[in-house]
């Protein structure tokens, strides 16, 4: 549409300046007679540069060989497991500390299933047809019957708790990531398995809008950087609505007023949230409230367009009307705030110390990088250019030779490790808004 009308503006003021040129000149004014000069008329307001976008890139080597050994790991049921490392012992029924080893179990689990099927999708591979498709409906199965299975009324989607991804980014992250797969599995699965994702979907939001308190947050969410997984939490809550799920507007609202707590409006600082522990690593917060408030964005562009259509209605009330209005400036007010944490961060990512996170890669850097970059990728323009090359280098000098990736702390687990540092690698094939400027370039449909 920006295109559309600054072709038409262009147009209009060719014609103009064309027929200033051409015409006659006039008639010369009797003597004695005073003529005033006509007023010109007033130059179009200049209209900013489209930013530049890039089409997404072909799946180089080391996607190919991550998502080849996830083939490989999946296990008979169709999930995934951590992929070794540590697990916390719950062998007493106590809990504490941590076992590993070849003998310690490492059942599938939702979380690991979720992230590793993302991948997969954003790599462009379907469950119902094409290659990988027996692993990807194997895996899309697994998180349906999984989910079939939880019950309605605690926050919990799964029975495995002794996961690294529990213990270090929240208990909840099971059911974040779930919601997510769901959103993002709508159009991949047969009419039959349609149903059952879309009642699922309905299901998980329903148990997040339950334990959501007033804050945005969840009470027992803990975990050493538990605002990777309430990040986590934004991206699936605004896909859903994308999607077309259940969910109400103030549930949105609320997660919202969670990203923006801590926010300056007017440096783009955020301090650590009251609500929300991020474990003193800077990335791990801003990252996280970032990528969440941009999904909030995108989802209030549709907002927006009905919200416009009440408050410019022949038929709809007074009241309607106000209402309407009022739900236009909070959106107004959101979207500034996303303005001001994206400078912050675009900013920030230049800096080593900030990229480097805790000091050396694990799960949650892998997580925050995918998080700034869909932000930036967003927008695009120097910076997501930027951000992106130095990811490709990052990411592929840390791969493994098998094609998987570690990580040297905390969720040291090679399943979400390898799956996340995928999706950094394949962040350029991220969904993105129809009105943003990329997908107008690459075609990609609305997160």
């Amino acid at each position: 549409m920006k295109l559309q009308f600054l072709t038409a503006l262009l147009a209009s003021s060719l014609l103009y300046a064309e027929t200033s040129i051409e015409a006659p000149p006039a008639a010369p004014a009797p003597a004695k007679t005073t003529e005033v000069a006509p007023t010109p008329e007033p130059s179009p307001a200049p209209q900013p540069e489209p930013k530049p976008v890039s089409e997404p890139k072909p799946l180089g080597t080391a996607a190919n060989n991550g998502l080849a050994w996830l083939a490989k790991t999946q296990n008979a049921d169709g999930g995934w497991g951590q992929g070794g490392g540590w697990r916390v012992n719950l062998s007493n029924g106590q809990g504490g500390g941590r076992v590993e080893g070849a003998d310690v179990a490492d059942p599938s689990d939702i979380g690991n299933t979720a992230i590793v099927l993302q991948a997969f999708i954003r790599a462009g591979f379907r469950a119902d047809k094409g290659e990988y498709s027996a692993v990807t409906s194997r895996a899309a199965e697994f998180i349906l019957s999984q989910v079939e299975k939880c019950d309605s009324d605690t926050l919990f989607v799964t029975d495995v708790r002794d996961t690294q991804l529990q213990s270090k980014i929240g208990r909840y992250v099971d059911t974040f990531l779930a919601a997510q797969i769901l959103s993002e599995l709508k159009g991949q699965l047969s009419e039959a398995n349609e149903a059952r994702r879309a009642k699922l979907l309905d299901k998980v939001i329903a148990k997040i809008e339950k334990h959501q308190n007033d804050e945005g947050a969840f009470a027992g969410n803990s975990g050493w950087a538990a605002t990777l997984s309430q990040g986590i939490c934004s991206n699936a809550l605004n896909s859903a609505f994308a999607a077309g799920a259940k969910i109400k507007a103030e549930t949105l609202e609320k997660d919202h007023l969670q990203n923006a707590d801590g926010l300056d409006r007017q440096t783009g600082t955020v301090a650590a949230g009251r609500a929300v522990g991020d474990a003193g690593v800077d990335i791990y917060r801003y990252a996280s409230k970032l990528r969440g408030m941009t999904g909030y964005a995108w989802t209030n562009d549709k907002r927006r367009q009905e919200l416009n259509t009440v408050v410019n209605s022949p038929t709809a009330s007074d009241n309607e009307k106000e209402q309407a209005s009022d739900e236009l400036k909070k959106i107004d007010r959101s979207d500034a705030d996303q303005q001001v944490l994206l400078k912050q961060v675009a900013a920030k990512a230049g800096e080593q110390k900030f990229v480097n996170g805790f000091g050396n890669n694990g799960g949650e850097e892998f997580i925050s990088y995918m998080n700034i970059g869909e932000a930036l990728r967003s927008e695009g323009g120097e910076a997501w250019t930027n951000w992106d090359a130095k990811m490709t280098k990052t990411l592929n000098d840390a791969q493994n030779a098998d094609g998987s990736w570690s990580g040297q702390h905390c969720i040291t687990g090679r399943t979400f490790c390898t799956a996340s540092a995928l999706m950094v690698l394949m962040t350029d094939r991220a969904p993105v808004p129809v009105e943003s400027p990329i997908a107008a370039k690459d075609g990609q449909d609305q997160q």
